[in-house]
């Protein structure tokens, strides 16, 4: 079962504004209603972390550094 934790996020009018759009194709390209924006955001930053190269590399550092410390430590 997925914890969730509520966070309340302060977006550029800008950035608010691309977010309303984006939902308007999205439901224009399923012949649906627009999404709620809101409800995109974690969708977009769940999919922005699995295809982040860089956070990837980054967690298989901590990972390998993990491991070995408890390799000297046993």
């Amino acid at each position: 079962m997925a914890c969730h934790r509520r966070h309340r996020l302060l977006l550029l009018v800008a950035v608010h504004r691309d977010l309303v759009a984006y939902a308007e194709i999205l439901g224009r390209g399923t012949g649906q209603a627009a999404p709620d924006p809101a409800k995109l955001i974690v969708p977009m930053i769940e999919r922005f972390m699995a295809t982040d190269r860089g956070l990837a590399r980054a967690r298989r550092s901590v990972e390998q550094l993990s491991e070995l410390q408890k390799k000297s430590s046993a």
